[in-house]
């Protein structure tokens, strides 16, 4: 999956002051460099440029904010914080399922 994201997807950087940072990816620059945000800190207004090697790439994506980046709507930064927050609670607990 490394740099094959697709918008909405679940990402973590690797490198940087924002290392270890929960992003989602939102759109592209050419083949080497992703835009993503969390709500908080970047917000859609000011999505952070990132370079597809830095990141971790989790196999999860936010269906709804998926349509809504791929149809044109608008996404706001209150749904893209509950969606990165309910994407870590489920793989946080089908990770806990898989060893218990």
């Amino acid at each position: 999956m490394e740099g094959k994201a697709v918008p909405g997807q679940l990402v973590v950087s690797m490198s940087g002051r924002d290392s270890g940072k929960i992003y989602l990816v939102i759109n592209f620059e050419g083949d080497r460099f992703v835009r993503v945000v969390d709500g908080t800190l970047r917000r859609v207004e000011n999505p952070k440029k990132k370079n597809v090697r830095h990141l971790k790439y989790y196999p999860v994506v936010a269906e709804e904010i998926a349509e809504k980046l791929n149809s044109g709507a608008r996404v706001t930064n209150p749904e893209l914080r509950r969606a990165i927050q309910r994407l870590v609670d489920d793989h946080e607990r089908k990770k806990d399922e898989d060893r218990g």
